[in-house]
């Protein structure tokens, strides 16, 4: 049974209102690809173009998932900053592999990355802590994230302490359990919506040695 607060499937008119969609085009390079996408959404998302899915693993394997912004993409990986004591960073330590989801509705695109996972540099993480807004790097230091809050005014009041101290303060140090990870991706898959569910997908995947191969996949 359907519920009324989930669209219907799109009609033949409604698909025929949309027009064609570009395919995902062939190339030997997906990070210049992804970078390509990433700046078209820049452009048309409403917010939070660079919010993605990050998924990992508990101890027993069960997988946990939630939306983190990304902060970097070179050829390297996808870099993303946390409390390293957060549950992500706790099974990432442990688990050090984990899959990305960005999902653009504006363009009806999303791209999937999978890849092992290690820590950024200590100055890395320096870098990009010193260029947020001095409260966010006070809430930082005053979360212990992912962990029980008894109160609101708890975490307010902790805040309003460390505030005090620092205020702001252009040399707010980053705390020690504060740092990032780069996912280096062994996968990346790119997927265009198309009329009637006729997608178009590309998988990319690492070749033994090095570079890029490809496959056309079925929506």
């Amino acid at each position: 049974m359907t519920s009324p607060v989930i669209p219907p499937s799109p009609s033949a008119a409604d698909y025929a209102a949309e027009g064609d969609r570009p395919l995902v085009p062939e190339t030997d390079n997906p990070i210049g690809l992804f970078q390509d996408w990433m700046a078209q959404a820049r452009a048309s998302e409403p917010n939070d173009s660079n919010a993605m899915s990050l998924a990992t693993v508990d101890a027993e394997g069960r997988p946990d998932v939630r939306i983190v912004l990304l902060k970097g993409v070179d050829p390297e990986g996808f870099t993303f900053f946390t409390n390293l004591e957060s549950t992500k960073g706790v099974q990432l330590a442990a688990h050090p592999v984990a899959a990305l989801c960005f999902h653009w509705k504006s363009q009806r695109r999303q791209v999937r990355v999978r890849g092992g996972v290690t820590p950024v540099s200590a100055a890395e993480a320096d870098t990009y802590f010193a260029s947020r807004a001095a409260q966010s790097r006070i809430s930082a230091i005053a979360s212990d994230q992912s962990r029980p809050l008894a109160d609101r005014a708890v975490f307010e009041q902790r805040v309003a302490e460390i505030s005090s101290i620092y205020g702001d303060d252009k040399d707010i140090p980053r705390p020690p359990h504060w740092g990032g990870f780069r996912l280096a991706p062994t996968e990346i898959e790119f997927w265009q919506d198309q009329a009637f569910r006729m997608h178009d997908r590309l998988r990319f995947y690492r070749k033994e040695g090095g570079g890029w191969a490809t496959v056309r996949l079925y929506p």
